[in-house]
């Protein structure tokens, strides 16, 4: 486990989201987590409204101080699609957060990829938890990137696994296949010991995030009621117990248990990109497997599948790490135990 006296500096870039809200928690609760800076990505909402949530997740949890920037309207060629059956109109499902009276910060999150990089070589981690967008785009403005930063972490792709959007294709790579395509090949030349960590749908779909751990939460915060959240409840119940970000929390994630239950999943929510945001902290939550990745991007069927050549077929040395196995309890153990704590003490 990361020694928690260690801080990891993040640059995170969120299309928030339900998954990507708590993801966000996640790093707020954990105190080895120093926030730079929260680039907003057009996927699972326009790129305006997922701003909105970041800032208004950030003045629910007490951190107005962390920057919150304003990414590309869009993929670097195709049309945007979103996701508001997935994740609810706003992108946090049936949870209603007080707009944020602050504003998105002045330089893009492009430039602030760039910019932020740059200012501590070599020591900060980013996490992208949506479309390649805009890492993509700064790294058109800096190449050196994979240089720069100590590592990424990207929650995306689908390899020995279905997809979730084409039968082949994950969410985050198909909405930009280009950015992502882009970023692979740019961090083809990350040193060794450097190169990005990919949690795809292979594992992140282990991650099943269930009502039991709602009420697990809720305990740990101290927050009364500590409502069951059931399946026999009536759709779009809204939760009443007392901790502000819980009750926000409970009523994001059960639109998600919704969701999967009419799409034949079971009242469960995959929760991909909090898992994303763990192993920017602590890689050794999962086992990883080099490989090196690339993206379809012509495929008739296959646009935005993404491919591991794990045996060296190419020629190419690997250029990801890729999350093949984990311990889907021990990760929620210690999600309830960070977010519900930290909830009960700091955010009430």
């Amino acid at each position: 486990m990361t020694d928690e006296s260690a801080t990891v500096p993040l640059i995170l870039d969120l299309d928030t989201g339900i998954d990507d809200s708590l993801a966000l928690l996640y790093l707020l609760a954990s105190p080895e987590a120093e926030i730079l800076t929260v680039a907003s990505t057009a996927g699972n909402v326009p790129a305006p409204q997922v701003a909105a949530n970041n800032l208004a997740w950030l003045d629910l949890c007490g951190r107005p101080d962390i920057e919150v920037t304003l990414g590309a309207p869009g993929p670097l060629t195709d049309p945007l699609r979103t996701t508001e059956d997935t994740h609810g109109p706003q992108g946090i499902g049936y949870a209603e957060l007080p707009a944020s009276t602050r504003q998105v910060s002045r330089r893009s999150s492009a430039q602030a990829w760039v910019e932020v990089a740059r200012s501590r070589p070599g020591e900060v981690t980013g996490l992208v938890t949506g479309p390649l967008t805009n890492l993509a785009l700064a790294l058109r403005m800096e190449p050196e990137l994979p240089h720069l930063l100590r590592r990424l972490v990207v929650m995306g792709g689908a390899f020995n696994h279905p997809g979730n959007t084409t039968p082949e294709s994950e969410w985050n790579i198909s909405v930009d296949p280009e950015a992502a395509h882009e970023v692979f090949a740019a961090f083809s030349a990350a040193p060794a010991d450097r190169l990005p960590i990919v949690c795809p749908l292979d594992i992140t779909e282990t991650i099943e995030m269930r009502p039991e751990h709602l009420h697990l939460l809720a305990l740990a915060a101290g927050s009364t009621p500590a409502e069951p959240v059931t399946e026999d409840d009536p759709a779009g119940t809204r939760s009443v117990t007392s901790n502000p970000v819980i009750r926000a929390l409970t009523d994001a994630v059960r639109f998600y248990l919704e969701f999967h239950r009419e799409h034949d999943q079971g009242f469960l929510a995959h929760m991909h990109d909090p898992f994303a945001a763990a192993l920017a902290l602590d890689p050794s939550l999962a086992t990883l497997r080099p490989a090196t990745v690339d993206v379809e991007l012509t495929g008739t069927l296959t646009r935005g599948c993404t491919v591991a050549d794990w045996r060296g077929m190419w020629g190419r040395p690997p250029n990801a790490e890729v999350a093949v196995a984990t311990d889907p309890a021990a990760f929620f153990r210690l999600l309830v135990d960070r977010v519900g704590t930290h909830a009960g003490t700091h955010w009430r």
